[in-house]
């Protein structure tokens, strides 16, 4: 392997797995492997980037560095000579962290300094302008970020949000820097790493901001970011002559199609409106599920009778319902209950004949690969931005998969998505 991917949570995995697989335009990407967390056997060895997908964004940050770390030593077994600690682009973490915790156990491990921060995303919307991370033209603060069950983000100033996680005072290369090319940003890395600083937050508004800063990163054995600070990672090994470029191959499972969602962003929410104009959809209500007042059965059944309509279920609420249910019972269970729920779900309904699952919510995602028991995935092409098709390996009848973060795809995404992986 040349680049070995940590990621936080599942659909980030798959997020930037897609992005490593495409690389830049007329070029290529490398050929990627997705696995669900880490393994306990080498990677095949034709595989160029080893993506581990953690569900680490929500544990204690003690737990999501030692996963880290345990990711990292395995990716490094591997061959890899670059390290990429992936978080989601509206810096989804608490003051107690976890981003700057894992950061600077990776940086501690591989023993490096002035280490890129930059979970910039333009392409939907998520810049970075003066240490501050917008969506759109929105604050992080004021987008609704502020109002997520597990990490409300109510500081746009990434500098901050870093520092009060950290050990170390953050560093910071403002765009004005990054304007000057990978040449200015080399040196400004290189300053601050002479300095001790560990991490360091650089401005990025443009995706060629992005690539400039790839291009400044060729040779640093560790770089942390979203997704999108990836798409010039591979040209750095391809212009070399290390690697070929390649595209993702197509995915087609064939069999019963789901949709399961549990995301509460306001995308979602807007995307499960418009789908009910045209499918089949059915909510799941929180608290019959923290009761044991839920029949699954019933659940298959819905999905099994609506085959071929895109069938929907969804535990999705407005943020009121979902604060009202965390008050109530407290945040963690309601948030592990969801989740185990998903999990059997997903499993009765692989058993009773789905073979195509579009998931939305990033939380959602992963209690539904861990329900399958899922080592690996390969990733094939786009369905939209940051969302690749899926599918597994070495078993008889395949299953296609989509993971989306909660904020991703357009309003039609869903029956596009599950359109995207094969048909009944």
């Amino acid at each position: 392997m040349l680049i070995g991917v940590i990621a936080d949570d599942f659909t980030g995995a798959s997020d930037i797995g897609i992005t490593l697989a495409k690389g830049l335009a007329g070029e290529g990407g490398l050929k990627t492997a997705l696995f669900l967390e880490t393994p306990d056997k080498p990677a095949e060895d034709d595989i160029d980037v080893g993506v581990v997908a953690l569900k680490s964004r929500s544990l204690p940050a003690e737990d999501a560095v030692a996963q880290s770390l345990a990711a990292c030593e395995w990716l490094l077994r591997q061959g890899c000579r670059q390290i990429l600690f992936k978080y989601c682009s509206t810096f989804d973490s608490t003051p107690q962290g976890n981003i700057g915790p894992v950061a600077e156990a990776l940086a501690d491990k591989l023993g490096v300094k002035g280490v890129v921060v930059c979970p910039s995303f333009p392409d939907m919307g998520r810049t970075l302008y003066q240490g501050h991370l917008f969506v759109y033209q929105t604050l992080l603060n004021e987008s609704g970020m502020q109002h997520h069950p597990l990490t409300p983000m109510t500081d746009p100033d990434i500098r901050r949000v870093l520092a009060a996680q950290s050990q170390g005072q953050p560093g910071f290369i403002p765009w004005q820097v990054v304007q000057q090319g990978a040449t200015a940003i080399h040196a400004a890395l290189a300053e601050h790493a002479r300095q001790g600083t560990s991490l360091v937050v650089v401005d990025a508004i443009t995706n060629a901001d992005l690539v400039t800063i790839s291009a400044a990163c060729a040779d640093e054995r560790l770089i942390t970011g979203g997704s999108a600070i990836a798409q010039g990672l591979p040209h750095n090994f391809i212009s070399r002559g290390v690697a070929q470029g390649s595209l993702p191959v197509r995915v087609q499972a064939s069999g019963k199609g789901a949709i399961l969602v549990g995301s509460c962003s306001r995308t979602t929410l807007k995307q499960i409106q418009y789908h009910a104009k045209h499918h089949p959809v059915c909510q799941i209500d929180v608290e019959a599920i923290l009761n044991n007042h839920i029949s699954q059965d019933k659940l298959v059944n819905f999905i099994l009778e609506n085959s071929g309509k895109a069938p929907l279920l969804y535990t999705s609420s407005t943020d009121n319902l979902v604060n009202q249910l965390q008050e109530r019972y407290g945040r963690e269970k309601v948030a592990g209950t969801i989740e185990n729920f998903f999990s059997a779900l997903a499993v009765r309904l692989v058993a009773s004949g789905i073979r195509r699952i579009v998931v939305g919510g990033g939380e959602t995602s992963g209690a539904v690969v861990k329900g399958l028991n899922l080592a690996s995935l390969i990733i094939g092409e786009e369905i939209s931005k940051g969302v690749p098709a899926l599918a597994t390996s070495g078993i008889e009848e395949p299953l296609g998969l989509a993971l989306k973060s909660g904020n991703f795809g357009g309003e039609d995404f869903f029956s596009v998505a599950l359109d995207a992986l094969g048909h009944d």
